[in-house]
């Protein structure tokens, strides 16, 4: 899968993979350097040559596979079997150096050729990644040099802060890249919204609101129609000025979600900033105000009224739903459910059950009818 971390498929840390092309070339001819120095003290200098031919090969293809753009090409196999082949490259050095040599100061036949692997472990598995590989590469330094000296423990640890800060620095690419892509998302969503709401402000909207005025102005099913003309404008008008409520990071904004239910018979309050909850969690409490109003309409008569009201608590959410009906009668809810009509039972209670909460009635004769739903944020 093609994975979008902005306007573009391009990587994030694209810089940082061609950082470390550069630096396994840079160390490649550091190496070749170090060969045309100590080739006469090496015990199988043509060994020595093979293996620098190897480096020579390994540092192309790498470059082939770390230069594509996007990230499904830089395959996570690919970069262990990097870390498997330097490593192997560089334990052949006790047959190539001299004892003398690998007793001393004398670099490895692969040298610092091998720091590029934390580099690409990192940029590509974050910073565990470059930790675990700057590690193992320090490992292998020990057993390449049969020894663990002052110098191979400071090379083992230069490695592991290396892949560490490269490690930090592509995970901070990519999570910047994304919310950077999320916002253009918003920023491009909310210009078309408004474009909308202007185009429809001009038209739809004022014949709906003359409609209105009109049919109230004739009376009998004119004034039915007014009424009707007069809910749509509300709906649009909450349509077009509430935004979007689905994010793309899973989750979804249960404020503006509740304002779509506004309506002539129902009003809607809610803190002024997002509600955010998983989008399961959005879509379950919407489906529970909407069959707590769809229950209003049915059963509470033509001239009620509704109101939701959403708090957020921090650790919890609380959506009350309350209207001025006539109130339920005792016993009529056990009633209808015996009777199969499962709206409260199932609809309402099992979701918010699903989503380990409470709902709560408060109801009586002339009363009207509240439910309120208590659902954890996490």
């Amino acid at each position: 899968m093609n994975r979008r971390f902005g306007p573009t498929a391009r990587e994030p840390a694209t810089p940082l993979w061609w950082g470390g092309i550069g630096l396994r070339v840079l160390t490649l001819a550091f190496a070749l350097g170090a060969i045309l120095v100590y080739r006469d003290d090496y015990q199988r200098p043509r060994l020595a040559w093979i293996v620098f031919g190897g480096m020579v090969v390994w540092t192309a293809l790498t470059g082939l596979v770390y230069s594509r753009e996007a990230l499904r090409w830089r395959w996570r196999w690919f970069v262990v079997v990097d870390l498997l082949v330097s490593c192997g490259l560089m334990l052949t050095s006790p047959w190539i150096l001299s004892h003398a040599q690998l007793s001393g100061v004398d670099p490895l036949i692969t040298t610092v050729w091998v720091a590029g692997v934390p580099i690409a472990a990192g940029t590509r598995f974050g910073g565990s990644g470059g930790v675990v590989a700057g590690a193992l590469v320090g490992v292998a330094t020990a057993f390449a040099r049969q020894q663990f000296t002052l110098d191979v423990a400071r090379d083992s640890v230069l490695l592991v802060a290396t892949g560490l800060l490269i490690g930090l620095s592509a995970t901070t690419a990519r999570a910047s890249a994304a919310l950077l892509a999320q916002a253009l998302r918003a920023e491009a969503a909310t210009a078309e919204r408004e474009r909308l709401a202007r185009s429809i402000h001009d038209s739809v909207l004022q014949v709906l609101a003359r409609v209105r005025r009109r049919g109230a102005e004739l009376g009998g099913e004119a004034a039915e129609l007014a009424t009707l003309a007069g809910e749509q404008e509300i709906a649009l008008r909450a349509l077009v000025s509430t935004e979007p409520a689905q994010t793309t990071d899973g989750e979804s904004d249960l404020r503006a979600a509740l304002q779509l239910l506004s309506s002539s018979k129902v009003q809607i309050a809610a803190p002024a900033d997002e509600v955010r909850l998983p989008a399961h969690v959005t879509a379950e409490l919407l489906a529970v105000a909407g069959e707590a109003l769809s229950n209003v309409d049915k059963h509470a008569g033509e001239q009620a009224k509704a109101w939701v009201l959403l708090e957020d608590l921090g650790t919890e959410v609380v959506m009350t739903v309350r209207d001025d009906g006539p109130g339920i009668d005792e016993g009529r809810l056990a009633e209808a459910e015996a009777q199969g009509r499962l709206g409260v039972s199932r609809s309402m209670r099992g979701r918010v059950d699903e989503l380990g909460g409470t709902i709560s009635l408060t109801t009586g004769p002339g009363q009207g009818t509240e439910w309120e739903v208590r659902v954890p944020k996490r």
